[in-house]
C-alpha cells in the first residue's frame, strides 16, 4: 500500500494542524493505522495507532488530550488533529500501515513519505 501524508506546515506555539494520510490501497479497511514523529537528532517515535474500524485509539503520553487520531474508511484516510502544539512537537511525522485488526502493534509494513511540522515559540 502507498501511503500520502500532507498537512503539515508552520504555526506558532498553541495553534493547530490536522496532517491527512490517503492510502492507495482498497482494502484500506484491514490496515491498523499509526503515525510517528522524528525530530532532527532523535529517533522515531510513536505518536498515535488506532485500528482498522477506528473505535479504538491509542496516544503517546506526550501528546495525549493534545493529538487526536482518526480514520475514514470510505476515503482510505488516516488524520492526526493535533491541538495546543508545543515547540517540542516540531518534527517530521510519519504515517504508517500494519495488515492487523488491532491496534498497530509491532513494526509497521508501510510507511508514508513524511510531512514537516515546524512549531515556533
Amino acid at each position: 500500500v502507498q501511503l500520502q501524508a500532507s498537512g503539515g506546515g508552520l504555526v506558532q506555539s498553541g495553534g493547530s494542524l490536522r496532517l491527512s494520510c490517503a492510502a492507495s490501497d482498497t482494502t484500506f479497511s484491514s490496515y491498523a493505522m499509526g503515525w510517528f514523529r522524528q525530530a532532527a537528532g532523535k529517533e522515531r517515535e510513536f505518536v498515535a495507532s488506532i485500528n482498522w474500524r477506528g473505535d479504538s485509539s491509542e496516544h503517546a503520553d506526550s501528546v495525549k488530550g493534545r493529538f487526536t487520531i482518526s480514520r475514514n474508511n470510505a476515503e482510505n484516510t488516516v488524520y492526526l488533529q493535533m491541538n495546543n502544539l508545543k515547540p517540542e512537537d516540531t518534527a517530521v511525522y510519519y504515517c504508517a500501515a500494519r495488515k492487523q485488526y488491532g491496534l498497530l502493534e509491532g513494526t509497521p509494513n508501510y510507511w508514508g513519505q513524511g510531512t514537516q511540522v515546524t512549531v515556533s515559540s
